[in-house]
C-alpha cells in the first residue's frame, strides 16, 4: 500500500504527514520546484517533480497513479478538490468524497475503512482543500488518517 498526494497544504499535508506516522510508504507528483502555497514542499516527503508549475497538471498526474482517490472536504467541493472528482470521473477511477460538514468522525472512520476493504486499493491518493481556504482540513485528516483500521499496513497487523 501507498499513499501519494499533491503535496499542497491542508488535506495533502495532512496525508504525507499520516502515511510517515504510519510508516505507509508514501509519495506523489508535485509542481516544478516543489510547490505550494507555504514555499517549497521539505525534501524529507518522497513526492517527484513534473516539468510544469501547473497545479492541474499535478492533480489529473496524481489521480492516474492511483488505484483510488479520497477527497475530504468541509462543504461542497470547490477549487483543485472539485478538478480532482472530475478527473477521477473522467478517468473512470474509484474516489470517495468525504465531507465533515455532513458526516461526524465515527461515520467518516466506517466510511473510509469500508471502501479501503471492499476496493483493496494498491495507491490511494489522498486530496481535498489547502489550508489557506479550509483551517480545519489538516487536523480532521490526520486524525481520521491515523485512527483507521488500514487493510494491509503493517501497524495493524501486530
Amino acid at each position: 500500500m501507498k499513499i501519494i498526494s499533491g503535496g499542497q497544504t491542508g488535506a495533502d499535508l495532512a496525508a504525507l504527514d499520516a502515511a510517515i506516522a504510519l510508516q505507509i510508504p508514501h509519495g506523489g507528483w508535485l509542481p516544478k520546484g516543489r510547490k505550494t502555497e507555504s514555499g517549497p514542499l521539505p525534501l524529507r516527503y518522497q513526492l517527484e517533480e513534473l516539468d510544469t508549475g501547473k497545479y492541474r497538471a499535478r492533480t489529473e498526474k496524481n489521480v492516474l497513479a492511483a488505484d483510488g482517490t479520497l477527497i475530504f472536504s468541509f462543504g461542497p467541493l470547490s477549487g483543485g478538490s472539485a478538478l480532482t472528482e472530475a478527473l477521477a470521473i473522467r478517468h473512470d477511477r474509484p474516489f470517495l468524497h468525504i465531507d465533515f460538514e455532513l458526516i461526524d468522525h465515527r461515520q467518516a472512520t466506517a466510511l473510509v475503512e469500508d471502501w479501503l476493504q471492499t476496493l483493496q486499493l494498491a495507491t490511494i491518493n489522498i486530496a481535498g482543500p489547502r489550508a489557506s481556504s479550509e483551517p480545519r482540513i489538516y487536523q480532521a485528516v490526520y486524525t481520521l488518517l491515523t485512527g483507521i483500521r488500514w487493510p494491509v499496513s503493517p501497524a495493524f497487523t501486530a
